[in-house]
C-alpha cells in the first residue's frame, strides 16, 4: 500500500508531461501537414539510377 503513495504521483506527473509535450507539438505545427510524407514517397525521382553492374570495370 506504501508503494502506491510513490507509484500515483509518479503516473499522474508522466501523463501531465506527455500532455504538455502533445499540446506544445500541436502549438508548433507538428500535425498540420500530414499527408505531404505520405505522398512525398510515391512521387518518382527523374534521375536514373547509377548502373552497379559496370562499377567493377
Amino acid at each position: 500500500m506504501s508503494s502506491l503513495y510513490f507509484l500515483i504521483p509518479i503516473s499522474i506527473l508522466s501523463g501531465a508531461a506527455a500532455l504538455a509535450i502533445f499540446f506544445w507539438s500541436l502549438r508548433n505545427g507538428q500535425y498540420e501537414d500530414l499527408d505531404g510524407a505520405a505522398e512525398r514517397i510515391l512521387d518518382e525521382d527523374d534521375d536514373p539510377l547509377p548502373d552497379r553492374s559496370r562499377h567493377g570495370e
